[in-house]
């Protein structure tokens, strides 16, 4: 059985975004760190915002970029993509299908065939996944800055859920960036 994976940039004060997305540009490390995340995973499954977020990885301009984002690239790109969306009415990026319902018996039924991981990107729909216990596991990276207020880390959970998390791994980068890797405890 596939397992889903929520991973997410946040910053110190548990925002993913704020219109701009300055304060969390790569440190020294970090892409390629991410790469080796990201790349056993066979399916992306994406909101609305956070695909129109990540679509700059399908043709970037890579004049000007390391080697790690050439490899970010290769593995984003090889992936299959699913967007939920009510308001998309077609993507333009390759190996991708848009849904316009996040249905939980079909993600149930997708881990239970993937010979490859999931992930999930997007605050809303990562709430919907762990709010329907469809998540395995979180990883976050923490950016030393806070942006006051935007969209929180996890959105939509009800204000008395409770989720129990044993930390598996944690690591540093340069610019006080700190990964923390999450199994979520049944």
């Amino acid at each position: 059985m596939a397992k889903l994976y929520y991973v997410s940039v946040m910053s110190l004060d548990g925002y993913i975004g704020d219109g701009h997305y300055d304060w969390s540009l790569p440190v020294e490390g970090s892409t390629a760190f991410i790469t080796e995340i990201i790349r056993p995973f066979g399916t992306y499954l994406y909101g609305r915002k956070n695909f129109e977020t990540m679509s700059f990885w399908e043709t970037p301009d890579l004049s000007n970029m390391g080697q790690e984002h050439h490899d970010f690239t290769r593995v984003w790109q090889s992936a299959e993509k699913i967007v939920y969306s009510k308001t998309l009415k077609s993507v333009a990026t390759q190996r991708t299908r848009l849904e316009s319902q996040f249905d939980v018996e079909k993600i149930r039924e997708m881990k239970s065939k993937s010979a490859k991981d999931l992930c999930i990107g997007g605050p809303t729909l990562a709430g919907q996944a762990l709010r329907n216990d469809l998540v395995d596991e979180i990883h976050l990276f923490v950016v030393p800055t806070t942006i006051g207020s935007s969209i929180p880390v996890i959105s939509v959970l009800p204000k008395d859920a409770v989720l129990r998390l044993e930390l598996m791994e944690e690591r540093r980068f340069s610019g006080s960036w700190v990964y923390l890797r999450y199994r979520i405890q049944t």
